[in-house]
C-alpha cells in the first residue's frame, strides 16, 4: 500500500478542523510532516475541489490573515463565531484549533 500523496493528507487534516476554529499553512504543513511547505498547503488549499466540501476558510495564515481576495472567508468564520482583531486578523488566542488526532 503506497503512502498517501501531500494534497491528500492536507485535505484530511483540513477536513478535521472544528466549527470556530482556525490553522494556520504552517502548522498544517507541520502535522503533513513537511514543516517547511507551508506555501505548498496554500497552493493545495486555492485547487481543493468543491466536491469535497472542507471547510477550508478555517485555514489562515500565520498571523491569523485571511486568503486574499475570498470576500466570503470572514463572513463564513463569523458564522462560526470567530472573532477578528482591530487589524481584521483572526484572533489566534482564541480560535486556533489545538488538535489531538494528528
Amino acid at each position: 500500500m503506497s503512502e498517501p500523496d501531500f494534497d491528500t493528507i492536507v485535505y484530511s487534516i483540513v477536513r478535521e478542523i472544528p466549527a470556530g476554529k482556525v490553522v494556520t499553512y504552517g502548522r498544517i504543513a507541520a502535522l503533513a510532516g513537511k514543516p517547511q511547505w507551508s506555501r505548498k498547503v496554500g497552493r493545495v488549499m486555492s485547487h481543493v475541489p468543491d466536491s469535497l466540501k472542507l471547510p477550508c476558510h478555517r485555514v489562515v495564515n500565520s498571523q491569523g490573515r485571511l486568503a486574499p481576495g475570498w470576500q466570503e472567508q470572514r463572513a463564513l468564520l463569523e458564522e462560526e463565531g470567530v472573532t477578528f482583531r482591530s487589524n481584521g486578523y483572526v484572533d489566534l488566542k482564541k480560535h486556533t484549533w489545538q488538535e489531538v488526532l494528528f
